[in-house]
């Protein structure tokens, strides 16, 4: 399918724009934004808040892109499948081609293959893995996955070893896009004062407060040495288990701050741009977007070793398995002006080589163009 009527796409499985949450809902900000600029009629799902207004669907247009915002009933995990239920259901009223982003209601593609629809999907992690999840749960997000990567016409990895592990569920091509970001050209140094860090002296941590994310780690690892630097890690602590809330607040010492979840983009970008260096304690996943948008920044990385950091960070970053190897590792930062500067060229390299957003929605371009609509 060529031409104008090739150019109609729907967006699902995001909580919907302006981001306002994750990785996801930027990506889809960006992807919308760029494909409306090329002509496309763009319609995006947005998740409202639980109790608005009835079973009407609230319709607007934002920076030429179709928002239209669905109500749930219901609360929690509940509200997401039937958000992503209805989504499904209005979008397959209309000829359009569907991008779904996640797999954890992939059992709607059977309607989409039933109304004939092109998907392409977005698998994100190996979500049924991760440790957090009840065994419930993880029976969920697995069934879901083999249904994702079956009935997706196109089936998008964002990291080598993500399409290696799919491919090997389904014997079929995979396409390898990675996450991508913006990168980070100014910074205001106002803003720091008001969160307590001062420009270069203070390592940066942002994650959910969560084991997975190697928080409490890092923290032990800082406090293990008197530094002159302060550590600043985004995230709610009220979101976390009481327990691991608990042991990572006492492991803290005073110079350990705390602000919260910061989704200000500014400040956000002020923090990673003006970090001495940027610290990420993400075990599993695939190419994680505050790790690439730390690479955005020109600023060193310190990562937990594992395949999927160091195939996003490159060789030559620091990296962590270990309190005691943190914790040397961020004494090196601090004290070897020479080897943060290399990293911190490195890190840049590494980003305008692989994760800008031109590189990675062009191949979502690519994809999506050519489709059957």
């Amino acid at each position: 399918m060529t031409g104008e009527n090739a150019k109609k796409l729907c967006i699902l499985g995001t909580r919907g724009i302006p981001a306002r949450h994750g990785g996801f809902e930027t990506f889809a900000e960006n992807l919308s934004i760029y494909l409306v600029k090329r002509g496309w009629t763009i319609c995006v799902y947005c998740q409202g808040e639980n109790g608005g207004p009835s079973l009407r669907n609230h319709r607007t247009v934002w920076n030429g892109v179709n928002l239209i915002t669905i109500y749930p009933f219901t609360t929690g995990a509940l509200s997401t499948i039937e958000f992503d239920i209805r989504s499904m259901l209005h979008c397959l009223g209309s000829k359009q081609k569907l991008l779904v982003l996640g797999y954890n209601t992939a059992f709607l593609l059977i309607l989409a293959k039933i109304f004939r629809r092109f998907v392409a999907i977005n698998m994100d992690g190996i979500e049924w893995k991760r440790p957090k999840w009840s065994k419930p749960a993880k029976a969920w997000l697995y069934m879901n996955e083999r249904l994702g990567v079956h009935l997706g016409d196109r089936v998008v990895a964002d990291h080598p070893a993500i399409s290696k592990y799919l491919q090997s569920i389904c014997r079929r091509s995979i396409d390898m896009i990675p996450y991508g970001a913006e990168e980070v050209v100014a910074a205001d140094e106002t803003i720091l004062g008001r969160i307590g860090g001062e420009p270069h002296n203070y390592f940066l941590c942002i994650g959910r407060i969560e084991p997975e994310n190697s928080i409490l780690e890092i923290v032990k690892a800082y406090c293990l040495t008197a530094r002159k630097e302060k550590l600043i890690i985004l995230g709610d602590l009220s979101k976390a288990s009481a327990a691991y809330r608990e042991s990572v607040i006492r492991a803290a010492n005073g110079k350990v701050l705390f602000p919260g979840a910061i989704y200000d983009k500014e400040v956000v970008w002020t923090l990673r741009k003006l970090a001495l260096c940027y610290v990420h304690g993400h075990q599993v996943g695939g190419t994680n977007p505050s790790l690439v948008e730390s690479l955005a920044a020109a600023r060193p990385v310190l990562a937990h070793r594992n395949k999927f950091n160091v195939w996003t960070a490159g060789s030559r970053q620091f990296y962590f398995d270990s309190v005691e190897s943190c914790a040397a590792a961020m004494t090196d930062i601090s004290t070897n002006g020479e080897a943060t500067s290399v990293a911190a060229a490195a890190a840049l390299e590494q980003f305008r080589q692989h994760f800008t957003w031109e590189i990675v929605l062009r191949a979502y371009e690519d994809i999506l163009y050519d489709a059957p609509l």
